[in-house]
């Protein structure tokens, strides 16, 4: 995968950025479908595992630079790293998301907005850094950051399930500075640039829609990590509540089709980037264009 992947929403200059790479169990990921169908679609490792991929999106607009989820970070151990497979760099020099960022001239610093899908630690982790041997410091500290209020509810009071997911250093130290910009659910937060409920993975997850000159972009989270996830009932064994997930993709879905969307895939560790549009009425994923120079 390289580390950016550059094209236009309209007017808005967009960039999918490599934030490293973890390996998760293949069963896990696909749920009940069965392993000869989604082996033949992505192999697993000796350990049943799948890479995939952990992609961010950069938009250049207007009003800052906004990035949509961080990856992973840089704070967790070697036992951590070796268990999920991660490749990431950082720990002491720079993360993967750092090094694509400065590709294309742009500094941490520069960040002016972080929308996170959701706070698991593969999509916030990269919200802070470490600071020192035991300290921890926001990665982008011009920016304010935008979640979900439920969402941030729902992470600070785990279960037995979810607790493994939710890191608190991942987002307290944003509430700590102040920096957090809490959603009520559906809406616009900057011209041409909305929040949508797309609950199931977790309840309150949420996709990101990009719209500029009749175009949109819809950076699905995990809604749909991966384009072997298009089909309705594939959907991950991580998700609580997976008829939920069903009925948000259904709808996602439905709307891309007919208004031939672009979905941005977080996790596929090989296409960032497709269209969706109909065939025989219904939707199918359609072009995968080649990587623009960024």
């Amino acid at each position: 995968m390289s580390g950016v992947q550059s094209f236009d929403v309209g007017s808005l200059r967009c960039h999918l950025l490599d934030a490293g790479l973890q390996r998760l169990d293949g069963g896990a990921m696909f749920g009940v479908v069965p392993k000869p169908l989604w082996e033949k679609r992505i192999a697993p490792d000796g350990r049943n595992r799948i890479p995939l991929a952990m992609r961010v999106l950069l938009v250049e607009h207007p009003g800052g630079l906004v990035l949509v989820d961080t990856g992973l970070g840089d704070k967790e151990d070697a036992k951590f790293l070796e268990i999920y497979g991660v490749e990431n760099a950082g720990d002491p020099g720079p993360t993967r998301l750092e090094d694509a960022l400065r590709s294309l001239g742009h500094r941490p610093a520069d960040v002016r907005w972080v929308i996170n899908t959701h706070l698991h630690f593969d999509h916030a982790g990269g919200n802070t850094l470490r600071d020192g041997p035991s300290g921890v410091r926001l990665a982008f500290p011009g920016a304010a950051y935008l979640v979900q209020r439920n969402e941030l509810a729902f992470a600070r009071h785990p279960n037995e399930r979810t607790r493994a997911s939710y890191l608190p250093p991942n987002f307290e130290p944003v509430d700590a500075a102040g920096r957090w910009k809490l959603l009520e659910g559906d809406g616009e937060v900057l011209a041409g640039i909305s929040v949508r409920l797309t609950p199931g993975h977790v309840p309150w997850h949420q996709s990101v829609l990009v719209r500029s000159g009749g175009e949109t972009l819809c950076f699905l989270g995990d809604v749909m990590p991966t384009r072997h996830h298009f089909p309705l009932p594939w959907i991950m064994g991580y998700d609580l509540e997976p008829l939920r997930t069903l009925e948000s993709k259904r709808a996602l879905l439905e709307e891309a089709g007919r208004e031939g969307w672009w979905l941005a895939f977080e996790h596929d560790p090989e296409v960032g980037l497709a269209r969706v549009g109909l065939e025989g009425g219904r939707p199918a994923l359609q072009a995968v264009p080649p990587p623009r120079p960024a």
